[in-house]
């Protein structure tokens, strides 16, 4: 089941800005292990999706996962060999915003060595550099 707002006041959105970098959700506050982007992009549902599967999997269901970014922005698209005017396309699907330092997943309860795996097959399914990152002991 893809991941999407279930209700919208608007259903098309403006494209807005990505600039600068993430001021929060920058930080591994949920689990031991994240995958932090360094990149910016629009993540689309079935990205993130698949990075879920992949984490899963690869952690045999032990331990937690948290998903730290949400596509509620939707984005459209016209259809192929459309003139130019008439008004703006369809809604094509539902993306998140991640700016460089946001974290994208997090895990807990599994050694280093499986979450750094699973954090590696599913930043192999984004389009994007990430890295693993640990919380800073205190």
């Amino acid at each position: 089941m893809a991941m999407m707002p279930e209700r919208v006041k608007f259903r098309k959105m403006q494209r807005g800005s990505r600039r600068g970098l993430a001021t929060s959700g920058n930080t591994v506050a949920f689990g031991e292990y994240g995958l932090m982007c360094l990149d910016r992009a629009w993540l689309d549902t079935k990205q993130l999706e698949a990075c879920r599967v992949a984490i899963t999997r690869h952690m045999k269901r032990h331990g937690k996962l948290w998903i730290r970014v949400f596509p509620q922005k939707s984005f459209t698209k016209k259809p192929l060999e459309v003139r130019m005017g008439t008004g703006k396309g369809p809604l094509e699907s539902w993306v998140a915003v991640v700016r460089p330092a946001n974290i994208l997943f997090e895990v807990d309860g599994v050694p280093e060595p499986i979450a750094r795996e699973a954090m590696r097959l599913a930043a192999a399914k984004l389009p994007i550099a990430t890295k693993f990152v640990a919380r800073h002991k205190h």
